[in-house]
Order: structure tokens, then sequence, then C-alpha cells
């Protein structure tokens, strides 16, 4: 049996809805472990993956036929024609934070059925991640690790930023990730100070920090780590910022636990940041799943109970326009008592030679 679908029928029906249409990639990978391109549709009677003509074969050897809960392939559409799943008039959920206006409309009026928001039901159920999700997000945590290793130790003379994020991708691919969790950030020098830099033609040189934003996917699931490098030196302005965001993180880490309140304890480090007369750019971090980007969202605003198998992301950040940006970022597994940390990276000050 399909534990997740049948969750998800719960789930409509104790809100009355005679269904769902669900149109996340992600969110579709959760409920049914298909990765191809398609519509589920979730009715009373049964679940129906929508797809086309590319797909049919692949969906047909990972589907099954479940006696309480199946999922069948039964149709091969280029417009999905919604009206055959459900009763004109019906009330069906959706997902109010993917779907487009377009797509809202289009069906609304042709398919005559009230489309009804399911306030992130299915991301909200995300947020506790089981066994092998966990299993999943660590291997690509041990990834991440290892290619920040490998490549720090051969950033030579003359390579770009571009270079230094192609050696990240290939040793990723080559060591076991299905890919890049997103766009690789080497950022040194100036462009350091742009939280999401893009690589450059820059080349790196004597007495730059460098930037580095990197995680890969594993099974679909994603790390997320960042680590700052000094080229052959530190200098003193770097070490105050940095020594800053390292107690940053430590104090959130230790602060954030099963029960913690987000908009406390994130409000508390928000005092610290003032009080030192640094702004504030973007989040102090973010859930961490099959999207690289998950609630919870770690900030001020976001009144949220912690619970235990949450993935975070922790990463305090201070940038100086023009000038150099310091992150300090790693995946953790929140616990009963305390967050696990799963990217094993050590965070003393880390400078390097430029190898010929």
């Amino acid at each position: 049996m399909n534990v997740r679908l049948k969750w998800l029928k719960d789930q409509l029906n104790s809100k009355g809805l005679s269904g769902m249409i669900i149109l996340n990639p992600m969110n579709i990978r959760y409920l049914t472990g298909l990765t191809e391109e398609g519509t589920l549709v979730i009715n009373n009677k049964e679940n129906i993956f929508i797809t086309d003509s590319r797909y049919i074969e692949s969906v047909s050897n990972k589907l099954t036929i479940d006696d309480e809960i199946g999922v069948l392939n039964i149709k091969e559409v280029a417009d999905n024609g919604y009206e055959i799943f459900f009763d004109q008039n019906s009330n069906v959920g959706f997902e109010e934070n993917f779907v487009t206006y377009e797509q809202y409309e289009n069906i609304t009026r042709n398919y005559k059925v009230n489309l009804i928001v399911t306030e992130g039901l299915i991301e909200n159920q995300r947020i506790i991640k089981d066994e092998e999700e966990i299993e999943c997000i660590k291997k690509a945590c041990q990834i991440t690790d290892q290619t920040f290793q490998y490549v720090i130790n051969h950033i030579k003379k003359g390579m770009t930023e571009k270079d230094v994020a192609f050696e990240i991708e290939k040793y990723m691919i080559k060591n076991g990730a299905d890919g890049l969790a997103f766009d690789s950030i080497v950022a040194s020098g100036e462009n350091s100070s742009k939280p999401h830099a893009v690589p450059t033609d820059r080349v790196i040189r004597s007495g730059d920090i460098v930037q580095f934003d990197i995680g890969c996917k594993y099974n679909g699931y994603c790390s997320d780590f960042s680590r700052v490098i000094f080229i052959d030196e530190m200098k003193e302005e770097y070490k105050k910022v940095y020594d800053f965001i390292l107690d940053e993180q430590k104090k959130i880490a230790i602060s954030l636990k099963e029960g913690a309140n987000i908009k406390q304890v994130i409000k508390d480090r928000t005092v610290d940041y003032g009080l030192k007369g640094y702004e504030i750019m973007h989040a102090f971090g973010h859930g961490v799943g099959l999207d690289i980007h998950e609630t919870p969202v770690l900030r001020a605003t976001k009144d949220y109970a912690l619970k235990e198998n949450t993935i975070l992301a922790i990463e305090p950040g201070v940038y100086f326009e023009g000038r150099y940006g310091i992150r300090i970022e790693d995946t953790f597994l929140t616990e009963r008592f305390a967050m696990a940390q799963l990217t094993k990276t050590s965070k003393d000050y880390t400078v390097i030679k430029l190898e010929k």
C-alpha cells in the first residue's frame, strides 16, 4: 500500500474535497516516486497519472496496482481533460503555490470544477522526513563534503570561478550524485559580496576571499553547504566577520531543536546583528529535501514550532557591497534535544596556497 497516497486521500476526505489535481513535480515524486512529466489526479475512486507518449514506457515500468490504493497510467494526452475524473461542480483541491493563473482559469472555465486551495497540504507533510529520506540527504551531504575538500586542494593558479564551478559539478556526478542541487556559487574577491553570485571569468588570485555555496542531489534529495576560503593570506578584517558569523551559526543551531519556535530564535539573532551594525540580506536558513528551499524558512516572521526529523540549512551571512561577503552554511537534522550537523567539513580558517 502506498501510505503517502492513502494519507493524502484521508486528508482530502476530511476536508470535504472530491480529490486533487497535482502539478508540482516534487509533490508527484514524493507521493509516487515518479520523475516523468505529467499530472497526478486524485479522486474518490482512483489515482491517475496523466502523461504523454514520451513517458508511457518508463511510467508503466514503475507503477503498480495496489488493492487499496491504485496508481494507474490510464491516459495519454497532450491536453489534460480533468472533467472526465470529477463530477461537474465538484470541490477539487489544487496547489495554490504552484498553479499559474492561466492554469487556474483554464481548469475552472473549461472543466467545470471548483478549485479549492489546499494551503500547502503536501509541502507541509514533506517537512518531516522519514528514515529513507534522511539517509539520502546524509549521502548527498557526504558527497558535498568530499567535493569541497577535493576542489580546494586542486585550485591552481590561473583558474577562474567558472573553472572551479565546473570541477565541482564534475566531481559530484563522478562520485554518485544525480547532479547539482542548484547552480554552484564560486565567488572570489569583490564578487563574494553578492549572496547569489554567478561564477564568472574572474581569475582567482592571491589575497582573495572565495565564497563557495554548493550542494548535490542523491536519489532526488538535496544537500546545502557554504564555506569561504582565503588565498595565501587571511586579513584581520575577515577574521572578525568570520568569527561573528560562525558564532551566530552555532547559537542558532543550539537554539533550534524539536519544539523550538523559529520566530523567537531568529528574532534573538536579529538583535545581535543590529548591535554589531550588520545588515541582514536574507533568511537565516530554510528547509531542505526534494527541493533545495522548502518549508520552514528561518525568519523572524515565521511563527512555527520546529518538529523532529526536519532537515534545515542554517546559513547566516554578512555582505559588504563591492568588497566581500562571508556566509557559513551547513545542513542539519532536527533531533529531540539538539541539531545534528550532516555536513561535516571543518569550520576552521582555511588558507590555501595557489598551486602552479
